[in-house]
């Protein structure tokens, strides 16, 4: 990965979800997709979730900002792995892939489709995806 190239990390996560739950995730899918901690540029997500603890709490870890965007402006995004959980709860059929791909800005390209958490013992209550985006530099 070059300099110039970041990433934006879409995530989703149910009211109360694990500060932890989220990080280990969002940490296990960037080694997945070999991707330094340092590539991330921001953490996005559906408005409605922007103030969830784990969301908050996972961007400070990384230094990045968190991105939110309406349910409508998410829902135009055509992903690969839409939910119909998702739509029912928040009103967007994506959040973590379609926010991803929206903090990317043109031309992002999703890197890594949605993922979901993996609790010993009870449903995911994580999600996220990796968009990149190849900034060029002005010369």
């Amino acid at each position: 990965m070059s300099r110039a190239e970041r990433v934006t990390v879409g995530v989703g996560a149910c009211e109360d979800a694990p500060v932890e739950e989220l990080y280990e995730l969002v940490v296990g899918v960037l080694a997945e997709a070999r991707l330094p901690l340092t590539a991330v540029a921001a953490l996005a997500t559906v408005d409605v979730k922007a103030d969830e603890r784990a969301i908050v709490e996972c961007a400070r870890r990384f230094g990045a900002p968190v991105l939110s965007y309406g349910a409508e402006r998410l829902a135009a995004v055509t992903v690969p792995n839409p939910s119909g959980r998702a739509l029912g709860a928040v009103g967007t059929p994506s959040v973590a892939e379609a926010a991803a791909l929206v903090a990317g800005g043109g031309g992002a390209e999703l890197l890594v489709p949605k993922r979901k958490s993996a609790p010993a013992g009870r449903p995911a209550m994580a999600t996220c995806a990796v968009a990149l985006t190849r900034h060029r530099s002005s010369s």
